[in-house]
């Protein structure tokens, strides 16, 4: 993951700071040490409108800090894609599953979960995007990234108030379920392994293989 930090809001420094693109406002001096620019989601939100980070561009807020995802491999991809297939399976007509899509968890932080179980609007959240009294469920995929996931995703989602956050980790085979969330972090955490089955909390008549989980 790479934290983009900077000591202005303006275009320019933002233009400079992203991968691969170069002009001489890259041979400035760098601000001083301690310095940095704590993002909110309307600035954010101004940077997208401006065309700064395009469609293609893996980006989110977490804790005011813009963070470059990292790219998604097929494996990644795939249990992606079946989790989605089996939770609208699952939960057909009772929630949307909104797929790597922003969650607005406050004002710092609009991170873009692998997986939202969200209550059902109309409107599908294309007026505005979900906030953490819309989610049921978020899922993160993790491979690569699970050290991430755990430390700073989840806790951040723990402090939003999710009230349930489930860690897929690809490389250990197991679940991890987090609930009861405070702002030091979920209180509660459970790993399911190869024969069990969960529920989540929003949907108690649900019951979910681990099996079916980690493919």
């Amino acid at each position: 993951m790479t934290v983009l930090t900077m000591d202005s809001a303006t275009t320019d420094r933002v233009i400079a700071a992203r991968p691969g693109q170069s002009d001489r406002r890259d041979r400035a001096e760098p601000p001083p040490a301690g310095l940095r620019w704590r993002f909110s989601v309307a600035e954010y939100h101004q940077l997208i409108a401006a065309g700064i980070f395009g469609e293609d561009d893996r980006v989110e807020l977490i804790g005011g800090d813009l963070v470059m995802m990292s790219p998604i491999g097929s494996k990644h991809a795939g249990q992606v894609n079946w989790l989605t297939n089996l939770l609208i399976q699952k939960t057909l007509g009772r929630a949307v599953v909104a797929v790597q899509n922003p969650v607005q968890l406050d004002d710092i932080s609009e991170p873009q979960p692998d997986l939202a179980v969200l209550d059902p609007r109309d409107d599908f959240y294309s007026r505005s995007n979900p906030t953490p009294a819309d989610v049921l469920l978020l899922i993160e995929v993790s491979d690569s990234t699970a050290g991430y996931d755990r430390d700073v995703k989840v806790r951040a989602y723990a402090r939003a108030g999710i009230i349930e956050t489930w860690l897929v980790d690809l490389t250990a085979g197991w679940l991890e379920v987090y609930r009861e969330p405070s702002p030091a972090g979920y209180k509660l955490l459970r790993k399911a392994l190869s024969g069990e089955t969960v529920s989540p909390l929003a949907f108690p008549d649900v019951q979910i293989a681990i099996d079916d989980v980690i493919r």
